[in-house]
């Protein structure tokens, strides 16, 4: 939400201050409510202190396929798109969608394009919307970009929950696992120290291993604390860091498991942007830049750079795909068999398709496959931590 710094005339003369909207025109309907006839109006730039601090996308991926349908449907009814942006504006639930859109209305009633206007808002549309919205406005096809545009959003939030589902519950098992070590090793174990040390006798290796991971909890829980911390910090860095991002991914792809998976979705997601975005008419060497920024693997990335310089200079995009280890045969024979008979588009629908499907084949025999092998984790920690104590005591039995 902004802030505008108005000057003014009530009843009891001049008036001058600052007031919190989502629009210049919301600002002066505020106003305008509370008596005060404005003269003037300028809006006070985004400081560290006064301004939304927002982590990605702030507009769940839900949030707008919801819109982009009702959008479609009140364009088809014969509502233009300055009321249909207004309306939408007025009923969403979305906080960040809500102030993009009345912003993007109040372009629109500048004269503005729809496809300028939502250009301005990087972070709630993406470059491939706003090209496909482009698209739209040049062929007058709008309502049906935006039907295909929703479309598109849905399939990959679906895959992307997917992949969350299958990696969120070995994450929540090991944190759990992790959560009873401690507990074990700090409000537990110590309890039997004592009995150990009136007992006198040569403990078993086990059991000293387990009483020294407690003293070393006990005595440096803040080193562990601070490990972890770093290691989520790095692991951000890592991630984020265009320099080191491509070896993040690199290694991503190459785990065991879930390495396959991983490119199975990246793949997904790339010609199933790349199809949307050849279907609307947007030009190949165009898409191919769309698709470089949204694939969100460098590994990926890197080969489709490689594709649009091949395509630049006459030869095919498949060629750089064939000669790398990220895509599969069945990638670049459809993508040649595309190339060859004018139905690209089609192509990358067939292998998006495909390898969404692999995806949710994947994801079901993971979770299906991990549930036992974590569980079966957790019992042999918490069952070494119970030998160690019990161990000692069966010796002590046998002595009496």
């Amino acid at each position: 939400m902004a802030r505008f710094k108005y000057s003014g005339r009530d009843r009891r003369g001049k008036r001058q201050g600052t007031v919190a909207a989502d629009s210049r025109r919301e600002a002066m309907v505020k106003l305008k409510e509370e008596g005060i006839r404005v003269i003037e109006m300028t809006e006070v730039p985004e400081t560290f202190m006064n301004k939304d601090i927002s982590f990605g996308n702030p507009v769940k991926l839900q949030d707008f396929v919801i819109y982009l349908r009702q959008f479609a449907t009140l364009l088809k009814a014969g509502v233009t798109v300055v009321e249909a942006t207004g309306i939408l504006a007025a009923q969403t639930e979305s906080k960040g969608l809500k102030k993009a859109l009345l912003a993007v209305e109040q372009d629109l009633r500048e004269g503005n394009p729809y496809s300028d206007a939502v250009s301005k808002h990087k972070k709630v549309f993406d470059s491939m919307f706003v090209n496909m919205v482009r698209a739209g406005e040049v062929s007058g096809n709008m309502d049906e970009t935006l039907e295909k545009m929703a479309e598109h959003y849905e399939k990959q939030h679906y895959t992307r929950q997917k992949i969350k589902s299958a990696l969120t519950y070995p994450i929540v098992i090991g944190i759990i696992a992790i959560g009873v070590v401690i507990f074990l090793l700090i409000a537990v174990v110590p309890t039997f120290v004592t009995m150990f040390d009136d007992l006198g006798a040569e403990l078993p290796a086990i059991t000293k291993f387990v009483l020294g991971a407690s003293e070393f909890v006990q005595g440096y829980w803040w080193l562990l604390a601070l490990i972890v911390f770093l290691l989520v910090f790095l692991f951000s860095y890592f991630k984020k860091n265009k320099n080191t991002k491509y070896y993040f991914d690199h290694i991503s792809l190459k785990i065991p498991i879930f390495g396959k998976m991983l490119q199975k979705a990246a793949l997904a997601r790339m010609m199933r942007t790349l199809s949307s975005l050849f279907s609307s008419s947007v030009p190949i060497l165009q898409a191919m830049a769309i698709v470089e920024k949204v694939v969100e693997n460098e590994v990926i990335a890197k080969v489709i750079r490689e594709s649009r310089d091949s395509l630049e200079k006459g030869r095919s995009m498949a060629e750089p795909m064939k000669d790398h280890w990220a895509f599969p045969p069945l990638v670049t024979q459809m993508v040649t068999i595309g190339e060859g008979t004018g139905a690209l588009d089609v192509m990358l629908s067939k292998i998006a398709e495909f390898y969404e499907k692999e995806v949710e084949t994947a994801t079901d025999q993971l979770k299906s496959l991990i549930e036992p092998m974590m569980i079966v984790f957790l019992a042999g920690v918490v069952g070494v931590i119970v030998l160690a104590i019990m161990l000692p005591q069966f010796e002590m039995f046998k002595a009496f």
